[in-house]
């Protein structure tokens, strides 16, 4: 990929599982257990439990998204939204 950028962004209240979903619904085909690729754009996961409150705790999946700019542009709006209507 020539020209490439890098986003992350993490996400909350959302699986691994459910974030490669979304990602192939996206376009995309999982390669490794942890990285889903499509036509000119990468994104690699990774998650952790992260405290929200002393007796809470959620999974925060992050996601470092890599590819042509204008491509990342409209890839992590479309996965955004998706996410925020299954997490929070």
């Amino acid at each position: 990929m020539s020209d490439t950028v890098t986003r992350e962004k993490a996400f909350r209240g959302i699986s691994e599982r459910l974030a490669i979903h979304y990602l192939e619904k996206l376009g995309g085909e999982q390669v490794e257990e942890d990285t889903v690729a499509g036509d000119d754009w990468r994104a690699s996961l990774s998650s952790e439990k992260v405290g929200v409150g002393p007796t809470v705790s959620l999974t925060e999946v992050t996601i470092i998204f890599e590819g042509v700019e204008a491509t990342l542009d409209d890839l992590v709006e479309r996965f955004s939204q998706k996410a925020m209507r299954a997490g929070g």
